[in-house]
């Protein structure tokens, strides 16, 4: 009997730092984080993939704000430049992932299920954004923006400038999961979830509503592999190995990490805010759900023996 997996590819598996973000652009990291599917597929594993939309969502706000200022378009809440995002990214990464399995000779279809994400109105994170979206700025340009905009601005210390932040509620329920799962076990491969699923509340009885949010993608996923009984979690970000005393002399690459471990380095505040943070918390919550390992790890370390940071319970 297959496996199955769910496969979450950063924000950066398309669109990296330092690029204009081209079509061009994303199609070939596209292309090329799909290559990495290959080694689960051969594995004996179905996939769900979901992937981040950072640097996409924050690019589609902007031409937003700039199509209202140059030719009075109307502006779009988050929650439908979420749905964007989810629409375009899922076709370059279906596309491409065609390309890769054609060339290979493999033949499944890819699904993309543009999928909402129920969040509770209430969170705490309405109240403070972490979540960080879009491009990186001066400090001089964020206080420019902000003061045109009202946008809230933090700096990213470890990796240079400031970006945007918006809330970041806690995912609660997955729309349409039992299909997702169905499909993905009958041998389809699934996109989903895309940058953290669109977040929408009930604002009456019977009545859904977007709401102005980026949820987390990487949370999104472990809700995801717990509600579909996925026997592994893959969190893919731009290193191989999570790092403790990260961008300092001491920096520490950790090959295996219990879930005491995890929570630990967590409170020491070993990992950032809108980063590495949150994946570990995923992570931690998929394994002491489910019982079941989780691994961070690269692109092209995926499905490699003693590839990536494994999350355990002890």
């Amino acid at each position: 009997m297959k496996k199955l997996a769910v496969v979450a590819f950063g924000g950066n598996a398309l669109l990296q730092a330092g690029q204009k973000g081209t079509i061009d652009d994303q199609e070939a990291n596209a292309y090329r984080a799909s290559k990495n599917l290959l080694n689960l597929i051969k594995n004996n594993y179905n996939i769900v993939i979901t992937h981040g939309n950072g640097p996409q969502v924050g690019n589609i706000l902007l031409s937003d704000q700039a199509g209202n200022k140059m030719f009075g378009l109307p502006l779009m809440p988050l929650d439908i430049c979420v749905a964007y995002s989810q629409g375009f990214i899922g076709y370059i990464i279906e596309q491409q992932l065609r390309n890769v399995l054609e060339a290979n000779d493999m033949d499944r279809d890819i699904i993309t299920i543009i999928t909402q994400v129920l969040v509770n109105k209430d969170d705490p994170a309405f109240k403070n954004p972490t979540k960080p979206i879009g491009p990186y700025f001066t400090k001089e340009e964020a206080e420019k923006i902000s003061s045109e905009s009202g946008s809230v601005f933090k700096e990213d210390k470890k990796r240079g400038g400031w970006r945007k932040v918006v809330a970041s509620p806690r995912p609660l329920v997955i729309s349409n999961k039992k299909s997702i799962e169905q499909l993905a076990r009958n041998g389809q491969i699934v996109i989903a979830v895309g940058g953290g699923g669109i977040p929408a509340f009930y604002v009456g009885p019977n009545k859904l509503q977007g709401i102005d949010a980026v949820i987390d993608k990487d949370l999104a996923s472990s809700l995801l592999a717990k509600q579909i009984g996925a026997d592994r979690l893959f969190i893919l970000t731009d290193v191989p190995k999570v790092c403790i005393h990260f961008n300092t002399p001491q920096e520490k690459a950790v090959d295996r990490m219990t879930i005491a471990q995890a929570e630990k380095y967590l409170e020491d505040g070993q990992f950032a805010e809108g980063s590495m943070a949150p994946k570990i918390r995923a992570a931690v919550d998929f394994v002491s759900n489910t019982g079941k390992d989780a691994i961070i790890t690269q692109p092209t370390l995926l499905g490699v023996d003693d590839g990536g940071t494994r999350i355990v319970i002890v």
